[in-house]
């Protein structure tokens, strides 16, 4: 099962799992999204469409305490994020000195920091939208050693407002005819207008270049 084929039918994947292993489907989503949001090497998952895919599937089932997930994906964001910016704080003096570290793009690196260098401590929150810099700005607020009390602030913020829009749009509006109809390709929607201030990003710094 390639990432492509999970992200177009992920409506179906997790119907499945959910009607034939609901107790497990807590762990799953929380893992998907901990993983997303905590492992540095990881950014391609598809944090936004689980969300919002997960929202209509439990609404449509009723299979799941839907609160008791929306807690469980708050706790799999903010300790993700945390133990991102962990991960970069230890690394940090190998990023600045400019070395390679296996498995992860410095590139994406330094895009998020121009992301930072724009939106200040208030890109931990902001970059929650924003696919692969959500993965890469704790980390990056880690390396420039952000107080945590202070990164802390953002990234419950910031969690708790993406959780709840993905979450909750997928809970209340994706079991409309139309949104059923048309389920993989409101996926595809979220992931592009979710990518649209990465395409902003690249523009901008080419026509810098």
């Amino acid at each position: 099962m390639n990432i492509i084929n999970f992200i177009l039918n992920i409506d179906k994947y997790i119907e499945i799992i959910i009607e034939n292993y609901p107790f497990f489907t807590y762990f799953v989503l929380f893992g998907i999204i901990f993983i997303e949001t905590g492992v540095v090497i990881l950014p391609f998952l598809p944090g936004d469409s689980v969300l919002f895919a997960a929202g209509a599937i439990i609404a449509k089932t009723g299979l799941m305490n839907p609160m008791l997930v929306l807690l469980l994906l708050y706790i799999a964001a903010i300790t993700g994020d945390s133990l991102n910016y962990s991960i970069g704080k230890r690394l940090g003096n190998k990023v600045k000195e400019n070395k390679k570290i296996r498995f992860i793009k410095m590139e994406y690196i330094e895009r998020t920091s121009t992301f930072f260098d724009k939106h200040g401590h208030q890109a931990i929150t902001i970059a929650r939208f924003v696919p692969i810099i959500r993965t890469f700005a704790p980390f990056v607020a880690g390396v420039s050693e952000m107080k945590y009390r202070e990164f802390l602030k953002f990234n419950i913020l910031g969690a708790i407002l993406w959780v709840s829009i993905m979450y909750g749009t997928g809970f209340f509006f994706g079991n409309i005819p139309f949104m059923k109809e048309h389920f993989s390709l409101i996926i595809l929607a979220v992931i592009f207008v979710s990518f649209i201030p990465v395409f902003i990003t690249l523009i901008k710094q080419l026509k810098k270049r």
